[in-house]
């Protein structure tokens, strides 16, 4: 059975979540780019906030290559 994600993701939970690396993953966020928080020194990210984020910018889908 596959896991569904909490409602509420840690960095390496969103990477993993994105099938992106932490290092892009913090990069976006600290560009103000992906919406999260940050809860002293760590950030968290609410799964529907990403999911509707994702939805509006198809081109940060699409591949680079």
């Amino acid at each position: 059975m596959k896991r569904e994600p909490d409602e509420v993701m840690s960095i390496g939970e969103l990477a993993e979540y994105l099938k992106i690396s932490r290092s892009t993953l913090y990069k976006l966020v600290q560009e103000g780019r992906l919406p999260g928080q940050k809860l002293g020194k760590r950030w968290r990210f609410h799964k529907d906030a990403i999911d509707e984020w994702l939805k509006q910018h198809p081109e940060n889908t699409r591949s680079r290559a």
